[in-house]
């Protein structure tokens, strides 16, 4: 039932915010709706669509949430005093994170991210964030990479983490010897061979 009171838009955003994480806890996101938050935070499903515009628009702001969690566990790890070491920390924490907050992951990659307007700029930002400092970091390793180099090697080295992740948390990633492959290990993996490959790079093009 609605409570018969005004609620002020931060202390409700805030609200709806807890309750979103507190459901993709347990729950993945196409079990949640508009009515049911409204329900937790005590207004009218009308009064979340005057503050959102839409459950779109709703969700777009839980997954702003979500890159700022995920820039909160890695951005320490640039403090790593070598590249193969921040690089190593930044795939395994990936991992973790996409373990630790699996449905909240998933809604970042399922649900389409906004498309325009301030939501879809301030998505943007935090990802091209993330992705310059890794940049960054490859080219530390590698000054003889270009920046369009890098930026292809970025998202080709995140896109590789990505897929082992997903398939991680999906258990697909096949068995050896009876045991399951451990994620971990294969991103170990990963980054040894891109560096490797790197490091034999010459120094001049």
């Amino acid at each position: 039932m609605a409570r018969p009171r005004q609620h002020a838009p931060e202390a409700l955003h805030a609200q709806v915010m807890a309750a979103c994480d507190a459901w993709l806890q347990d729950n993945p996101v196409h079990t949640l709706s508009l009515r049911a938050l409204a329900r937790e935070v005590g207004c009218a499903p009308s009064t979340l669509l005057k503050l959102y515009g839409s459950f779109n628009n709703l969700l777009q702001h839980v997954n702003i949430q979500t890159l700022a969690q995920l820039r909160e566990v890695i951005e320490p790890l640039f403090g790593e005093a070598s590249p193969e070491q921040r690089l190593t920390a930044l795939a395994r924490a990936y991992w973790q994170f996409a373990q630790r907050d699996a449905f909240r992951w998933q809604l970042l990659f399922d649900y389409p991210l906004a498309q325009e307007g301030e939501l879809d700029q301030r998505q943007n930002d935090m990802i091209e964030g993330l992705f310059l400092r890794v940049e960054a970091t490859l080219k530390e390793y590698q000054p003889a990479l270009g920046d369009l180099e890098a930026r292809r090697l970025g998202r080709t080295l995140w896109g590789s983490v990505h897929g082992l992740v997903l398939l991680g948390l999906n258990e697909r990633l096949g068995y050896w010897q009876g045991q399951q492959l451990e994620v971990g290990e294969l991103l170990d993996q990963l980054l040894c061979t891109i560096l490797a490959g790197l490091r034999a790079r010459p120094a001049t093009t």
